[in-house]
């Protein structure tokens, strides 16, 4: 379910009726825009990139520093095995700056990799909750949402021009290009460098 643009609000960007296209689909290209976009803006979350857990004890693995600290309140999801997944307690985060702790009742599982990367963020403050109403984000999910139902219904992935020519594909490398002026003041520098 999107979080920060609805279908309605990308039906009238395309005017396009319900009849045409369903709330489900529309839904799931803003999921898509948002998945993208989401990702790479300011908030306390961190990727998880291994995971195991050994005498009741999970441990939590970051791709980079995860600034959480002992005693908050922390949402993991995306996580295979789905133990490690829900609302969590931080018990520990002095083993290193990429490992958190939380108290997990279950038998030991060995450390394995999170392909794709799951995330842990801070209950309550995820970068949908943080940017909800920030125009500027929201303006940058209906461009990249407005692409990606472009390249879908357009022949060939390419959009014809008022002079009949075909422009390049719209959902390449360059599509965050077109929205970071707006995305700027909220992008994650550190994401940048990774």
């Amino acid at each position: 379910m999107p979080s920060i643009v609805t279908a309605s609000e990308l039906r009238t960007i395309l005017g396009v009726s319900s009849s045409l296209y369903s709330d489900a689909y529309l839904d799931g290209i803003i999921n898509s825009a948002e998945q993208v976009i989401l990702p790479m803006l300011t908030a306390n979350q961190a990727a998880i990139a291994e995971v195991y857990l050994t005498n009741n004890v999970a441990y939590y693995i970051t791709q980079r520093p995860h600034y959480f600290v002992e005693g908050q309140s922390v949402v993991a999801s995306g996580i295979v095995p789905s133990t490690f997944n829900g609302t969590i307690t931080v018990t520990n985060t002095g083993v290193s700056p990429y490992i958190f702790t939380a108290d997990k009742t279950n038998a030991d599982i060995a450390i394995r990799g999170v392909i794709p990367a799951g995330v842990a963020y801070l209950s309550g403050a995820s970068a949908a909750i943080l940017y909800a109403s920030t125009a500027a984000v929201e303006q940058a999910i209906l461009v990249v949402s407005v692409e990606i139902f472009q390249s879908v219904v357009a022949p060939g992935g390419q959009i014809e021009g008022v002079d009949f020519q075909p422009s390049p594909f719209r959902v390449g490398r360059s599509l965050m290009n077109r929205v970071v002026g707006l995305l700027s003041p909220y992008v994650d520098v550190e994401t940048i460098a990774q």
